[in-house]
């Protein structure tokens, strides 16, 4: 038997980009992100690893996606009116499309999150760092148009776990009990998945408790 051929990073990123922009919805939503005017914009979430599933599945590529996260971030101006009007202007933007899109300023994460998860989260300095505090790893994935049209490309944890449809948790923020109830949601719709345990005695678990 010949030895199997390593995947060079760079087929990994452009099979990923394939399978997203497959997903008529993504494809419309990172068409349209500049127009909202929010800068540092990233199409992220269950919009961009749940497309990604269902294409490696055969599935429809929008199928089972409660949402589609829409993460900018602004910190010139922190307060919920400011958010709101972005939401607001998304809501005429993206109206036409099959799907919902959440629009979150990450700037303003840490003034409700401890409300929402019974833990303080730090302020982020940028969307890609909100990304990259996602439960879990296969979740930790963002792309947008850049100017000149191209796919940029978030992916901190590279391609392996998406690809391979391995769930595990990445225990720098939200606690256990929420990465156990986003995992078996997540099962119940994709059952071929393989899914990791919680780190035992780790102190978001703890906290969790």
């Amino acid at each position: 038997m010949e030895p199997a051929v390593p995947v060079r990073p760079a087929e990994q990123r452009d099979r990923f980009v394939d399978a997203v922009l497959a997903n008529p919805v993504n494809a419309a939503i990172l068409e349209r992100g500049d127009e909202l005017g929010a800068g540092d914009w990233w199409l992220t979430g269950g919009a961009v690893f749940q497309t990604v599933w269902n294409v490696l599945t055969g599935r429809d590529p929008a199928a089972g996606i409660a949402d589609y996260d829409f993460f900018y971030f602004d910190d010139a101006d922190l307060s919920w009116s400011a958010e709101d009007r972005v939401i607001r202007r998304a809501a005429e933007l993206f109206a036409d499309l099959d799907g919902v899109v959440e629009v979150r300023n990450e700037a303003r994460v840490h003034l409700w999150y401890e409300a929402h998860f019974g833990r303080p989260a730090p302020r982020f300095t940028s969307a890609t760092d909100a990304i990259d505090h996602f439960v879990a790893v296969v979740c930790c994935y963002g792309v947008r148009r850049t100017p000149a049209g191209d796919v940029a490309v978030h992916a901190p944890h590279g391609f392996d776990d998406l690809f391979g449809m391995r769930v595990r948790p990445n225990p720098v923020l939200a606690p256990r009990s929420v990465y156990e109830a986003k995992a078996r949601r997540w099962a119940s719709v994709w059952p071929e998945l393989d899914v990791q345990p919680w780190p035992a005695g780790d102190a978001c678990a703890d906290a969790a408790r």
